[in-house]
């Protein structure tokens, strides 16, 4: 059911996450205009809109049936004056570039209604740094969604109204989406900012010489009785993905060690064009990759320090979060279950494993020198205070 503040919803930019988010939209019975510049964007939307529907039909999220529907409900446009005109919503999801965005907003500012909400989808781009880009600070936030999965995170800037962030949060429901609402921005939001270190964690047992990425998706899947692991994960996303978050990334001790390796590590994997499920091959073949066939948990022992080296990247960065006081550890580990599907959160794993093994495991991650010292101990200062609680 849509809400009363918001008939028109326009998308800005017809990537996937535009063409995906216009479609749940129009599905939800929002008219949805989608804008892009590029013409040949615009002439792929109604067969990507097809391909996602089997997503979205698949995953429940709607009946066949109403696919054509919300399809009739999506406008397409290359004026954005034209595309904006009505439009009680925007959302942005163009390149991650800042001039990009900032250029985008600015430009959207000067064309929408004056009662029109701005949002970005940024994945990597503080709220912030946009923000003074438009006049109407206090109708502009980030309201960023993950591909494949109903959470949402919700992000005001200095200036926003509190009932922006309301009337967000119902749009979100109204789509059948999980609003999370965070207290500050983040780097990563939540989700992406413990499902990075659990990759990253994978990549360093890897390059590291201490595991295969079979092996390390073997030990994820059993501890975690989950569909694949982390490199399962990351060709899913795209390999190419992978390599420009590592290639372009603030480095601590941790990183600044590893990165050289990793991106060593995944070069070849891009020269060669497997970038993942969208190309049929990356660390895995597609369609019918090895971790799908019925023998694959059951190949060879699961060393403990593998899932201890995975937990620890996971409950560590959740407990930053935390410590950072952007979310209560119910909603961490809430955004950890919506987005990944998977039947427990870092708290509820921390609360499993016991604090004892988790700070001896957290010892062992930093003398390997894949946890960052200081970050290791703001874990500790957080748990040795909530502990005393």
């Amino acid at each position: 059911m849509t809400i009363p503040e918001i008939r028109t919803v326009c998308y800005v930019g017809a990537g996937t996450m535009g063409c995906y988010n216009s479609l749940a939209a129009a599905v939800s019975g929002y008219r949805v205009v989608l804008y892009d510049m590029d013409e040949q964007a615009l002439q792929q939307v109604g067969e990507r809109h097809r391909e996602m529907a089997g997503m979205l039909v698949g995953g429940g999220y709607c009946a066949h049936e109403d696919i054509e529907a919300a399809m009739q409900r999506v406008s397409l446009e290359a004026n954005l004056a034209r595309a904006t005109a009505e439009a009680d919503l925007v959302s942005e999801s163009v390149v991650e570039n800042l001039d990009v965005k900032r250029d985008v907003h600015r430009q959207l500012d000067a064309t929408c209604p004056r009662d029109t909400i701005l949002t970005t989808n940024s994945s990597a781009l503080p709220v912030s740094a946009i923000e003074d880009a438009v006049a109407r600070g206090d109708r502009f936030a980030a309201l960023h969604s993950h591909f494949g999965s109903p959470l949402v995170d919700i992000v005001g800037g200095p200036n926003t109204d509190p009932k922006v962030i309301e009337i967000l949060e119902r749009y979100v429901e109204s789509t059948k989406g999980a609003p999370l609402v965070l207290r500050k921005e983040y780097p990563g939001y939540v989700l992406n900012a413990m499902l990075g270190p659990v990759l990253g964690a994978a990549l360093a047992l890897v390059v590291d010489g201490l595991a295969s990425q079979e092996e390390v998706d073997r030990a994820w899947m059993r501890n975690r009785h989950a569909s694949m692991g982390p490199f399962g994960m990351m060709d899913l996303f795209g390999l190419n993905v992978i390599f420009d978050s590592w290639e372009h990334r603030e480095l601590d001790v941790r990183s600044a060690r590893l990165q050289p390796m990793v991106l060593d590590f995944l070069r070849p994997y891009l020269e060669r064009g497997d970038l993942g499920m969208k190309t049929g091959a990356g660390f895995y073949c597609y369609p019918a990759p090895a971790y799908q066939e019925g023998g694959f948990l059951d190949g060879g022992d699961v060393s403990p320090g593998l899932v201890g080296t995975l937990l620890v990247a996971l409950v560590s960065n959740a407990i930053l979060i935390a410590a950072a006081g952007v979310a209560d550890p119910e909603q961490i580990d809430r955004a950890w279950q919506v987005g990944t599907y998977l039947d427990a959160g870092p708290f509820g794993i921390l609360s499993g494993i016991g604090e004892t093994y988790f700070l001896q495991a957290l010892a062992l991650e930093v003398e390997a020198l894949r946890v960052d010292p200081d970050k290791a101990f703001l874990v500790e200062a957080w748990l040795g205070e909530h502990s005393a609680r």
